[in-house]
């Protein structure tokens, strides 16, 4: 049986990706990214699933630092699922919703959900928690205040006996994250049949040449030409010093597209440093 190692605890959105995609896997939670990767690295599972970017709040920086500077697994598949924040309470505490002093939430869930706090919510606190669920199980085992919520999903609700004081409370509709899929071997192209496969991807790791002019553009330029499309492109800080950034580039073609070695090629000719950050299928789970 696969094992997948996932941000936890229990009912996070990370959790229900793996779910919906490995419905006979078995799950192993951990409290953190950096812990979800690296059990990956030290064999106590064979993958893990991160977040990565939401539609709302872009790129979840830790993902790709770690990724990057400290835990070098290659990316084997991506799932993006659409997400619903709603308020969970207490069910012994439903009576006073209307008198929140303090939300309990991953930071991410609170930004996106900050046009609806600031209106309704405008002097509660809020307090930050490792994920959402965690903020759910916050709420369940120690009561807290009376006055006391958090933002968490319909899963989370059920699995530790929360009321849903107020549904879809996110501010923006199309409100999506996406999980990559790491695991130890490269090689791994992994195939659901059950969900969309919106495309094949690969994604690179890109360091310009030391104060060049015009460098951005050339590497542009080599992927323009040969009309590869890009979905996105994303810098990052080096941590070698002020202004030294690497870039995150992903290609939407077939991850065997005759051009893109020759690209890859191009761009260390022009002095860049390339790395294949992964090679993979993108599924999109409804």
């Amino acid at each position: 049986m696969t094992r997948i190692g996932f941000l936890g605890p229990k009912a996070t959105f990370t959790d229900m990706a793996v779910t919906k995609f490995f419905p006979e896997s078995f799950k192993k939670a951990f409290s953190t990214i950096p812990e979800c990767m690296d059990a990956v690295l030290e064999g106590k599972v064979d993958m893990a699933v991160v977040p990565l970017e939401n539609a709302i709040e872009g790129s979840v920086n830790v993902t790709l630092d770690y990724l990057i500077h400290d835990c070098p697994l290659p990316i084997v598949g991506e799932l993006t699922i659409p997400i619903s924040q709603h308020l969970l309470v207490h069910p012994d505490h439903i009576k006073n919703g209307g008198e929140l002093e303090v939300i309990y939430s991953h930071s991410h869930a609170i930004a996106q959900c900050h046009k609806f706090l600031h209106k309704k919510y405008p002097n509660a606190v809020y307090e930050t928690t490792s994920s959402t669920a965690a903020a759910a199980k916050l709420i369940s085992d120690h009561r807290l205040s009376k006055k006391a919520a958090c933002i968490a999903n319909s899963l989370a609700a059920k699995e530790y006996n929360l009321s849903v004081l107020q549904e879809n409370i996110h501010d923006y509709d199309n409100n999506h994250t996406k999980f990559i899929i790491l695991h130890r071997d490269e090689t791994v192209m992994l195939q659901n049949e059950e969900y969309d496969n919106v495309g094949e991807k690969t994604t690179l790791m890109v360091s310009l040449p030391t104060d060049q002019s015009g460098a951005l553009h050339q590497v542009l330029s080599v992927f323009a030409w040969r009309k590869l499309n890009l979905s996105k492109i994303e810098s990052r800080p080096m941590k070698t010093g002020l202004g030294n950034y690497f870039f995150i580039i992903d290609i939407n073609e077939e991850v065997d597209h005759p051009l893109i070695p020759p690209a890859i090629e191009e761009l260390e000719a022009l002095g860049c440093s390339v790395k294949v950050l992964g090679r993979y299928n993108s599924y999109l789970l409804r």
